[in-house]
């Protein structure tokens, strides 16, 4: 018998000018929780809790981690499915634009005054009960005419946070998002730092490292949807730690390595001597209304 799966998933967006960072937490069922961290202090609270479907490979956090960017469906009336902003670890939207479907949606946040959807000419129009502030400017994503499923966006988060595509050319990878198979070939992304995070018998900060993203298939049934696995290598291409399956891995501003697996978040200094910083499975479902200040822009 395979060795049974954590039921939930971690997916992590990191602030690009600042040490805050938000926790997605799918799981158990269709129950996402938001969790901010502050990865200066690795201190976490706890958020907003949502019944439904955050496809968190369409969401993006704001530069400076103030505002989330999200794609959600209930898969029910009145909206099924929408983009909305909301100050983090909170859902309650602070604009919404309607989808109505699942091709495409989320957005990226080019600054935290401009805000790229993922939507058609069609469906850029804002829902009537919400306004936006004059300094906010909406426009679509070029050349991505609302389509797509976790790719486009997904693709230009990473490579905006520094990581590059290095299997899999630009015109195949759409094509392999959209198939439901095992990949003969693995998408394959790199990410170099100039990390603290060697082993022990190779702590050389002079060193840069790579951490290595493997997506080897999507939609494999009784699986994840994703399934990533993860390796460092050092400079000469000589691998130092297999990381395995992972739901996420990133390395911090300061060299720091961290991960997400099986509910759990980690920082490693050293790969061979990870530390857990916080354990999310006994998080259970909770009615949670926003902050006042959550409600403004």
């Amino acid at each position: 018998m395979s060795p049974q799966r954590s039921p939930l998933r971690i997916h992590v967006l990191l602030a690009k000018e600042s040490s805050e960072a938000l926790v997605i937490k799918r799981g158990p069922t269709k129950q996402v929780q938001l969790v901010r961290w502050q990865r200066d202090k690795d201190t976490f609270i706890a958020g907003q809790w949502f019944k439904g479907r955050i496809y968190e490979r369409r969401c993006d956090l704001s530069p400076s981690g103030k505002y989330f960017l999200y794609f959600a469906a209930s898969h029910k009336p009145p909206l099924y499915s929408w983009t909305a902003v909301s100050r983090p670890p909170y859902f309650s939207a602070l604009a919404l634009w309607p989808k109505g479907d699942c091709w495409g949606g989320g957005g990226l946040f080019e600054s935290d005054k401009k805000i790229l959807l993922n939507h058609g000419q069609c469906q850029m129009e804002l829902d009537k009960q919400f306004s936006l502030p004059k300094q906010l400017k909406i426009s679509t994503l070029e050349g991505s005419a609302g389509g797509g499923e976790d790719f486009p966006i997904y693709h230009l988060r990473l490579l905006r946070y520094g990581w590059t595509l290095e299997a899999a050319g630009e015109s195949d990878l759409r094509k392999k998002m959209l198939v439901t198979s095992a990949y003969e070939i693995p998408l394959l992304y790199s990410k170099w730092c100039h990390s603290n995070a060697g082993t022990k018998a190779n702590t050389d900060t002079t060193q840069r490292y790579a951490l290595k993203m493997f997506i080897r298939s999507v939609a494999e049934q009784n699986e994840p949807w994703y399934i990533i696995e993860y390796q460092v290598e050092n400079q000469n291409g000589e691998a130092l730690k297999d990381l395995g399956r992972l739901d996420w891995a990133d390395w911090d501003s300061n060299g720091d390595l961290l991960f997400a697996k099986e509910g759990k978040i980690f920082r490693a200094k050293d790969i061979d001597d990870p530390i857990e910083l916080i354990d999310l499975t006994a998080n259970i479902f909770e009615e949670m209304p926003p902050e006042p200040w959550a409600m403004n822009w």
